[in-house]
């Protein structure tokens, strides 16, 4: 858990300093959106949507890897110490 939270906390770190070095050049996120073709609410959308997409996919596919990996985990031998 803890290389995950590292990782987790140096990215967090990086995007605050990206960031406010953009900010610092009067750059925002709807300008990078712009950019591209989009606007805030036309990603908010697409994230709506993929969220509609990939909870019930992951369920579904919940239903199959649990139960494998449940058996795996009970016939593996015991590690030692």
């Amino acid at each position: 858990m803890f290389p995950f939270l590292s990782t987790f906390f140096k990215i967090a770190a990086i995007s605050l300093l990206v960031g406010a070095g953009l900010s610092f050049v009067n750059i925002t996120a709807q300008d990078i959106l712009g950019s591209v073709g989009m606007s805030p609410l036309e990603l908010w959308i697409y994230l709506l949507e993929f969220r509609d997409w990939a909870i019930p996919n992951m369920i579904l596919g919940a239903f199959i890897v649990v139960p494998i990996w449940l058996v795996i985990y009970l016939i593996r031998p015991p590690r030692a110490g």
